[in-house]
């Protein structure tokens, strides 16, 4: 690729570096532009012709399933189609509302319909290449020209009028077509890691629940070898010592500063290990400061199951802020065990049940101490913590891998796009 002229973008590949600048249009003076036939929710069925809402195309826009397949009769779709034409191959169904301009490309010719004042048809007939199309409503200035034209103050509309007003700037067809491969190859590249991080995510959880005994039993049905005794139950507050983390909030984060770990990185940032802090502060007076291997539960959140939690915090001299509860465990019990313990299985449903309040949930550590624990001989808590600790290490590389491409991605939308 190369640097390129004014009137074209920022990067073009090498051999169309001398060809002409990109034309600029508006889509309506490109195709026609226009919704369907109304459909009534009472006309949805559970098989036939797919109907499609904007939530759908939100969804397969992120890489995953929507929230249910909705249909509609074949009879109903042939009525309507005479009224409103077919969906064909490189016409483009764009979200009108809602999260607004997120972009479907349609690659066949199955049969689909969709929910009128929704979704803006975009009727391409392949007049632009589909890819090239597709990936323009992802750039920068299309975006920008969505959002400029919902309105400000106003729940944002995406509307027929104003899809017929988007610019778009064009190439000749066979740089179109170059661009439209190489984000449509980007894309499968980011999709491949995306499955190989959910298939580890997918083996995490499967381990969990063999390697933790089920409801019931005090033994799990995967173990380590050597290891055969049943596992212990004890309240866990004796086995530990409890305190609660220092008065600190969001408010007293700083760019520079003393380490500071606060309630919100169990839910934003999840880990059962806390190994790297990037949250500073400026260090307050008698500081709740981390020895190492201390255990975090929030005290407050959203959710019961939100804050049925725990990390490890992996370092020394870290300040543990607000709305912490810190369990220190004894010689008995190893940490990243006791995390994985509380955050998973009968504990967290334990906890969960605990938990108290409606819009905000609540644990405290008179809570925790009622926790009944269930652990083997401290040997195969350091096992199975390990193994864990090893798992999650893997599934942050994979993540940093995919938000690497997702970066990348995102950078060549702004270069190869006017």
């Amino acid at each position: 690729m190369s640097d390129s002229k004014k009137n074209a973008p920022k990067r073009r590949f090498e051999e169309f570096s001398n060809a002409n600048d990109w034309e600029q249009r508006k889509l309506g003076g490109l195709m026609n532009i226009t919704s369907v036939k109304r459909i009534h929710q009472s006309d949805w069925t559970d098989k036939g012709v797919r109907f499609l809402r904007a939530r759908d195309i939100v969804s397969a826009s992120k890489g995953k399933n929507p929230s249910e397949y909705l249909y509609i009769s074949k009879k109903l779709y042939d009525e309507h189609s005479k009224i409103s034409g077919k969906v064909g191959v490189g016409d483009l169904l764009v979200t009108g509302v809602g999260s607004i301009g997120i972009p479907m490309l349609i690659k066949h010719e199955e049969p689909l319909y969709f929910k009128d004042g929704n979704i803006i048809w975009f009727q391409n007939k392949k007049n632009i290449d589909g890819g090239f199309f597709y990936y323009s409503f992802n750039s920068h200035s299309i975006q920008k020209f969505i959002r400029d034209s919902a309105g400000i103050g106003t729940v944002g509309t995406y509307t027929i009028d104003s899809g017929g007003k988007t610019p778009i700037y064009l190439p000749n067809k066979k740089e179109q077509q170059r661009i439209g491969t190489f984000f449509k190859q980007l894309d499968n590249t980011i999709a491949l890691h995306q499955r190989k991080l959910e298939k580890i995510k997918a083996l995490k959880t499967a381990y969990l629940s063999e390697m933790f005994p089920a409801e019931g039993e005090l033994k799990p049905k995967r173990r380590f070898a050597g290891f055969t005794d049943d596992w212990k139950k004890r309240k866990l507050g004796g086995l530990a010592t409890f305190s609660k983390g220092s008065s600190y909030t969001k408010n007293d984060l700083i760019d520079n500063g003393k380490p500071i770990v606060l309630y919100g990185r169990l839910y934003t940032k999840y880990q059962t290990v806390i190994e790297a802090v990037d949250t500073f502060a400026k260090e307050k007076f008698n500081s709740v400061i981390s020895e190492g291997n201390e255990v975090l539960v929030p005290t407050s959140g959203e959710t019961s199951e939100e804050i049925s939690r725990a990390s490890v915090i992996g370092e020394s001299g870290v300040v543990l802020g607000g709305d912490l509860n810190i369990i220190k465990p004894d010689e008995s019990i190893d940490s990243i065990f006791l995390a994985l313990t509380i955050s998973n299985g009968r504990q967290k449903k334990e906890l969960s049940k605990r938990a108290q309040g409606k819009s905000v949930v609540h644990l405290h550590n008179s809570d925790l101490k009622q926790v009944n624990l269930l652990y083997p001989k401290l040997e195969e808590q350091q096992k199975i913590g390990m193994f864990f600790k090893q798992l999650d290490n893997t599934i942050a590389l994979h993540q940093r891998k995919l938000q690497k491409l997702q970066n990348i991605k995102k950078a060549y939308l702004n270069e190869m796009f006017i």
